[in-house]
């Protein structure tokens, strides 16, 4: 795959036009250099309404949705390799809807690379490169709550009619100042992970999913 090398950038157009290639430039394994600082704050997150969510995604300039494309984006170069960000008026994990309907109340990052896999630190860049530095220090300053796969998760899994997929899930639940994240990875047995995701979501959401995920 191309490596898209990026260099002597001489203009805020150019920059863009960079920006725009991260997605697939971390499906290759690169990572993001310096001029992700430029792209602008978040300014539609968990909480704000759909046509306000919908709005900074037509102008974001990682996102880029294609004609048709609203609250769910998708991106993919090959079957193996798929990238996919969605806003949702539903709060994290069980579905549920709660309060006012009409607000957006997550907002996930998705990963899916059987070449390259999927790391967290991967996972964290995309997070940086989509909303900018200030969520991105919001995260990186958010206190672990939970984290698993616990060994009571362990124990469970090997029950007899346990998934399998129970004890390849590998992630961990954060408060922040501002908004709650889940981040989790799907091991795939080899030492690696082929999928995974990281969510936004509001802090008043952090308890119910901090049990449902307790009780896996």
């Amino acid at each position: 795959m191309n490596c898209f090398k990026i260099a002597n950038i001489k203009s805020v157009k150019s920059v863009t036009i960079a920006i725009a290639t991260t997605l697939l430039a971390q499906a290759a394994g690169i990572a993001l250099p310096t001029w992700q600082s430029l792209v602008p704050s978040a300014i539609a997150l968990p909480g704000q309404r759909p046509d306000e969510v919908l709005d900074w995604i037509k102008t974001n300039p990682v996102l880029r949705p294609e004609s048709g494309e609203r609250l769910l984006i998708r991106k993919s170069d090959t079957p193996a390799r798929r990238f996919q960000f969605q806003a949702s008026v539903l709060i994290p994990g069980l579905a549920e809807v709660r309060g006012e309907p009409n607000v957006i109340r997550s907002e996930q990052i998705k990963f899916f690379d059987i070449i390259n896999g999927v790391t967290k630190s991967r996972l964290e860049e995309s997070l940086r490169s989509i909303y900018g530095p200030e969520i991105m220090r919001d995260y990186a300053t958010a206190k672990v709550v939970y984290a698993y796969p616990t060994a009571e998760m362990l124990a469970r899994s090997q029950a007899k009619n346990a998934s399998p997929i129970l004890r390849a899930l590998q992630g961990e639940l954060r408060q922040g100042k501002k908004y709650a994240y889940w981040v989790e990875l799907l091991q795939n047995g080899k030492g690696s992970a082929n999928s995974g995701q990281i969510t936004v979501f509001e802090l008043e959401s952090l308890p119910k999913l901090n049990l449902e995920l307790s009780n896996r």
